[in-house]
């Protein structure tokens, strides 16, 4: 199923989740000479999504201002999120390192990855093929609906090897 987000109503999460926040976490934009970096950590904390979430974040990496942000804490990599990478207006692919989850992470990625969406035009954001073991979040955290008759949706008929 598919879900739609009002970025013109997030404001309230967006203080809200950055001030659950360790001070420790920075939330970034992701710069290009950081691509191979970046697909290598999806690669290696997300081995099953690895290969359509290389591409997405490769996609995402490659306009300037990159479509993707990042977690970071000193050097280390938490976590990521991408816009625009799928096709325009779409959320994702995200995700979080598995020892880092429940920190509130993944949320401000969210976030501030729907910021930059609103900031460069947007009024609504799609998250794509969200599963039914992360629905509640995404409702919680920015108050995405869930758009009825988006089964499979753009993801119907991808090419694999």
């Amino acid at each position: 199923m598919d879900m739609l987000v009002r970025l013109y109503a997030i404001e309230d999460a967006t203080q809200r989740l950055r001030a659950a926040l360790a001070d420790d976490v920075l939330i970034r934009r992701a710069m290009s000479h950081e691509r191979a970096d970046i697909i290598e950590w999806v690669r290696q904390n997300f081995p099953r999504e690895a290969r359509p979430w290389g591409s997405e974040v490769a996609v995402a990496l490659s306009r300037v201002p990159a479509g993707c942000y990042i977690a970071v804490r000193g050097e280390e990599m938490l976590g990521f999120a991408c816009h625009d990478a799928t096709a325009p207006g779409f959320f994702g692919p995200t995700g979080t390192a598995e020892s880092e989850r429940g920190q509130g992470i993944g949320a401000a990625l969210l976030v501030s990855t729907l910021q930059g969406m609103r900031a460069a035009g947007h009024a609504y954001a799609i998250i794509g093929g969200v599963g039914e073991h992360v629905r509640g979040f995404y409702e919680k955290a920015v108050g995405a609906v869930a758009i009825d008759g988006s089964t499979p949706g753009i993801y119907a008929r991808p090419v694999s090897l």
